[in-house]
């Protein structure tokens, strides 16, 4: 297995599923792939006994009400929050381990959380099934400099060089810019700017990477990337984007 087997597009439930399920859980990532999900897409902090833990906040405050970091608390006391639905917190080793054909698109939010990722990533003969992305490039390197061989995407500051070649025309500029990626994985805009259209995703893939575009939650919007080309969608719905990519083909 590798992390972009099969052809595209790619659906990439963002958090998992977390319609009647708590995000970044357990339950979350089984319900997205009962739904047809073929990525499961989340992120990585540290807990304090340096545990690489799933959670998208650094805090506890929007997920479970309560004033206190992710950092501050041991791997053992994150199990035990109540996020609802009988969920706790969960460590990356054991979603890698609950889910072992998944193919996880990871960003690492936490610099402590590299050393342990890879660490579990290697443990679970994972490196295959993962991508690895940040908006660091620190961290993102932390990580795949371990892991040789391993799917990445890049940070923002390393996809303006993409962007900026794509716009312009100048394919040679985005060969650079992409040599080692697999895919970028980008917002459809950003304020005014609007970073996916079909000439940058046609230069993109002239550079042999895919285009994957976060976070897309409406059915029309959904049909105008695809439409687009573009390769992947991250979303909270990827009961709906299954149904519009098994309806399209």
């Amino acid at each position: 297995m590798s992390f972009l087997d099969g052809r595209p597009p790619r659906v990439i439930a963002h958090r998992g599923l977390a319609i009647d399920a708590p995000e970044n859980t357990l339950l979350a990532f089984a319900r997205a792939l009962t739904a047809g999900a073929t990525h499961l897409e989340t992120d990585i902090h540290a807990s304090a006994d340096g545990v690489a833990v799933i959670a998208h906040d650094p805090d506890l405050s929007r997920v479970a009400g309560r004033s206190v970091q992710v950092a501050q608390l041991t791997m053992s006391e994150l199990r035990r929050i109540d996020l609802g639905h009988g969920q706790g917190f969960c460590s990356l080793a054991e979603a890698l381990d609950a889910f072992p054909q998944a193919r996880f698109n990871i960003d690492v939010k936490d610099a402590r959380a590299t050393a342990p990722a890879v660490e579990v990533i290697r443990a679970a003969r994972a490196t295959d099934r993962v991508l690895i992305t940040s908006f660091s490039p620190e961290r993102r390197k932390a990580v795949t400099n371990g892991l040789p061989g391993v799917a990445s995407s890049p940070a923002v500051s390393e996809f303006v060089p993409v962007l900026l070649g794509a716009k312009t025309g100048v394919g040679s500029a985005v060969h650079r810019a992409l040599r080692g990626f697999v895919a970028v994985q980008v917002p459809e805009r950003r304020g005014p700017l609007r970073i996916v259209t079909r000439r940058t995703v046609q230069r993109i893939h002239d550079a042999g990477a895919e285009v994957h575009v976060w976070t897309v939650n409406e059915p029309g919007d959904m049909i105008r990337l695809l439409d687009l080309g573009v390769d992947g969608i991250v979303t909270d719905r990827c009961d709906i984007l299954r149904r519009i990519v098994d309806s399209r083909r």
